[in-house]
């Protein structure tokens, strides 16, 4: 068993990378990638940590990017899809233009975190500061938006509850911080192409994220079978080796629809929990939402076959 979606203080989890190994190793993961937002910076903390307990570590992360292809409406206009895409077998070489890349999201992060702070501010959160999210991720790139919740619910109560209420989280996202939240601020206009560009030659393979979140209102089979043959076939043909169909928060019969679409199309159906510690404590490391994922360890392989033959080609 593999878990190919996870995340670490380094961006929005709760666990240190010592931890996370130390958890993969007790539940019985064979590999893990540990796929911080928008970084590789966990990745020598990881190294260090999965080699002591005798797990393999595929380096990654997740990041944040713009699909022209698939437009969603906004304000009455056509604006690009924010979708979130899987990396793997990226360079740690700083010099890098697939790292010369996460450096410009990550500044594109920071920069919009003040902005959003700046609105929260406005909204009555006043005891809101940068300072005190910076402390909370253990640094300014890792900043993300449950790092703002938190502070909002620890510092601003009298306006968003506590968060031990139930639902007091997605009342929290639905009103302020998600897509349709008073405070909600695009992410970067760094486009897929632009990305997937960039990488070519390095090894490194793409995988779009959770796919439903991405392209779909729902992930009824009805909506799969309408639209996402389309999604997957666009993804092919720019450049990307998988579609994460073994997603940790959908059922059994979701991901095997989405396994059997992906492998229609000669593509890899990569997968993981979307792991984030406390910050989503209902969702397993390897286990995922359900308690029944079990991504195989071939997907590792053919990922590996995919970085190689990616080198070779170019």
């Amino acid at each position: 068993m593999i878990d190919l979606h996870t995340h670490s203080t380094f961006s929005d989890g709760s666990e240190t990378p010592e931890v996370l190994a130390q958890k993969a190793a007790e539940v019985g993961l064979r590999a893990i990638a540990l796929t911080d937002h928008d970084t590789t910076s966990s990745h020598e903390d990881m190294a260090a940590a999965c080699d002591k307990v005798g797990i393999e570590l595929v380096n990654g992360c997740e990041i944040s990017l713009a699909d022209n292809a698939f437009p969603v409406m906004r304000d009455g206009e056509a604006k690009a899809r924010g979708v979130h895409v899987l990396v793997y077998f990226l360079s740690m070489d700083p010099t890098d233009p697939v790292q010369q890349l996460l450096a410009r999201l990550r500044q594109d992060r920071l920069n919009r975190n003040l902005h959003l702070l700046e609105k929260l501010q406005a909204l009555g959160f006043e005891k809101l500061t940068h300072e005190d999210l910076v402390a909370r991720a253990h640094g300014a790139d890792s900043v993300g938006r449950p790092h703002f919740a938190k502070a909002m619910f620890e510092l601003h109560p009298e306006i968003v509850g506590t968060e031990n209420e139930e639902g007091s989280w997605s009342r929290l996202f639905n009103d302020y911080l998600g897509s349709s939240g008073k405070a909600y601020l695009p992410k970067t206009d760094l486009s897929i192409e632009e990305f997937v560009a960039a990488a070519q030659g390095t090894g490194a393979i793409f995988s779009v994220a959770h796919p439903f979140l991405n392209y779909l209102e729902s992930p009824s089979p009805e909506n799969i079978m309408k639209h996402m043959p389309a999604v997957i076939d666009s993804l092919k043909n720019r450049g990307f080796s998988g579609i994460e169909s073994h997603y940790g928060s959908l059922p059994i019969e979701t991901r095997s629809l989405m396994v059997k679409l992906t492998r229609d199309a000669g593509m890899i159906p990569t997968g993981g929990s979307d792991y984030h510690g406390a910050f989503k404590a209902d969702v397993r490391l390897g286990y995922g939402l359900q308690g029944d994922l079990n991504v195989p360890n071939e997907i590792l392989d053919e990922l590996k076959d995919a970085s190689r033959l990616a080198k070779s080609t170019h």
